[in-house]
């Protein structure tokens, strides 16, 4: 279901409709938001700072859940916060603050990752681009700026038991890192200040990526601790930013849910046979619905239709292609569509067609530009023609003058 989110600068709360049937789902209590400071975090729950006492000297930022009025976490940030944004995956909020600063908090612990001072004059807008690897800001300054934030981080494992940590931006190599075991699996921390990295010795280790981080003497420098319950080596790791979620597979065929906050185990799946050596998270559609009807059974069955098989070599003939079926992205529809090579052949014909005359008109224009340019080339080499010529012609002038002024001498 579709809804419409609105609030106010005035303290009436926020208001929520179903988009289809105009209906109120709920009204939330308490907002009185500035421009732009409304934020829904990843579709999980609802953001907004508040406009307060101008005097005051901290800030207001509050959650609202999707299905209670009432606020139910509030936050006081060091200064009054005026827009706020969250990345597609909710997993970080930004706000812009009254001095110019950016605050960058990381939503499942809270923490704030960063603060920098963006703007002379207040931040009045931020947005994140479309990738989440940009964030733009403006400001009463009348700039508007645009702040990277790809993470710079790479980290490459060896058989020599050492992980390097190497940054992207600026291209050379942070530290190194020596662990007790090999290590073959390897999963980022997104706030960057740690990584988790499996072990052949079941372990799963944690290593400081900021220097601030201060090491464990237990196992080495930069290594901060350990996850530990794997009978067998740990082969592959992913790290799930919603729910800040770390799962690891192992060669003893369990998959492990950890909660990185606790670093206890929340969840188990046993593989059916073998060890374990991917993880992957996905985002797995909604079927398109329940067996009942016709129309529905073959929309399932066109659901399950794939593309036709990878060709092996690259030099098929036109005669082969108007056999093979080509995949066009759909425009309206979740469902792939096919067009066989020789109906779209028969479109571009029909489009050449309609286009003739234009592309008649550009020939002549481009016939026209040509003769233009053969034309000077042409006058540019009768000139060295013509001086060419003169320069011959003088030195026979003046070798048969030399000659008959030598006769006379004589």
């Amino acid at each position: 279901m579709n809804v419409v989110i609105a609030s106010s600068s005035i303290d009436c709360g926020i208001g929520c409709w179903d988009l289809q049937t105009g209906a109120e789902q709920l009204r939330y209590k308490t907002c009185a938001s500035p421009p732009h400071g409304l934020t829904s975090v990843g579709c999980r729950f609802l953001a907004c700072s508040q406009l307060r006492d101008p005097s005051a000297t901290s800030g207001h930022v509050f959650y609202w859940s999707w299905f209670k009025p009432q606020a139910e976490v509030k936050s006081f940030p060091a200064e009054p916060i005026k827009p706020l944004a969250a990345n597609s995956e909710g997993s970080y909020i930004v706000g812009g603050g009254s001095s110019g600063d950016i605050y960058f908090w990381e939503v499942a612990t809270g923490r704030l990752l960063r603060k920098w001072h963006a703007h002379y004059r207040a931040v009045t807008s931020l947005v994140f681009s479309e990738d989440n690897s940009l964030l733009i800001s403006g400001s009463e300054d009348g700039c508007v700026r645009v702040w990277s934030l790809f993470i710079a981080i790479i980290v490459s494992a060896s058989e020599d038991r050492t992980c390097k940590v190497w940054s992207l931006f600026r291209g050379r190599l942070l530290r190194n890192i020596v662990f007790p075991s090999i290590i073959d699996a390897i999963a980022l921390d997104p706030g960057e200040h740690v990584f988790y990295a499996g072990s052949r010795d079941g372990k799963i280790y944690i290593a400081a990526l900021n220097a601030e981080s201060s090491p464990s003497s237990s196992y080495g420098l930069h290594i901060i601790g350990s996850l530990s319950d794997h009978s067998k080596p740990v082969t592959c790791l992913a790290y799930s930013a919603e729910g800040n979620l770390l799962l690891s597979g192992s060669e003893d065929g369990l998959v492990r849910v950890w909660d990185v906050k606790t670093q206890n185990i929340i969840r188990m799946f046993r593989h059916a046979k073998g060890p374990v050596n991917n993880i992957l998270i996905v985002r797995r559609p909604l079927p398109l619905g329940r067996a009942g009807s016709k129309e529905q059974a073959s929309s399932r069955r066109h659901e399950t239709s794939l593309p036709p098989p990878l060709e092996k070599y690259a030099n098929s003939t036109d005669e082969d292609m108007d056999n093979k079926a080509i995949i066009t992205l759909p425009a309206t529809s979740d469902l792939p569509s096919y067009l066989s090579a020789q109906l779209i052949n028969d479109h571009v014909k029909e489009l050449q067609q309609q286009s003739s005359s234009a592309a008649a008109e550009m020939e002549v224009k481009r016939l026209k530009l040509d003769c233009k340019r053969s034309m000077q080339m042409v006058q540019q080499l009768k000139n060295v023609y013509d001086n060419l010529q003169e320069f011959c012609v003088n030195e026979l002038l003046d070798g048969e003058q030399m000659e008959g002024s030598e006769g006379k001498s004589l």
